[in-house]
């Protein structure tokens, strides 16, 4: 289930809402330079770390190889942050909401989830 194309399609929409969160944190959370500055690097740094740190077949040529058990710590990381950013900037329902997602989608791909943890 976790190569459907509309799963993928769902996780690909997941990954923008989470870069996206990650910014909206920052422009709440902070002011004045630090806002400007962490609204443009904070989702930039997620952004490399996502496509950067990869296992082999899967989603394409790694940057930097890691073991598929590092990947979800990084996607969990990542989907955490964002879950917890818009809770913490006061979005409570869309921070429910995108989390109930996340963990139906990586649910869903559970057979993606066991072949990452035996690799």
């Amino acid at each position: 289930m976790g190569k459907h194309p509309v799963n993928l399609a769902l996780r690909f929409v997941l990954e923008i809402v989470a870069f996206v969160s990650i910014g909206y944190w920052a422009w709440v959370a902070h002011t004045d330079i630090l806002r400007l500055v962490l609204v443009i690097l904070l989702p930039l740094m997620a952004m490399f770390i996502w496509g950067a740190f990869r296992v082999p077949n899967y989603g394409g040529a790694p940057l930097v190889r890691v073991p598929g058990i590092v990947r979800l710590l990084i996607e969990l990381g990542i989907f955490g942050f964002a879950i917890w950013g818009l809770f913490d900037a006061g979005a409570m329902l869309a921070s429910q909401v995108f989390g109930t997602i996340t963990l139906l989608h990586y649910i869903a791909s559970y057979d993606v989830v066991a072949w990452l943890v035996k690799q």
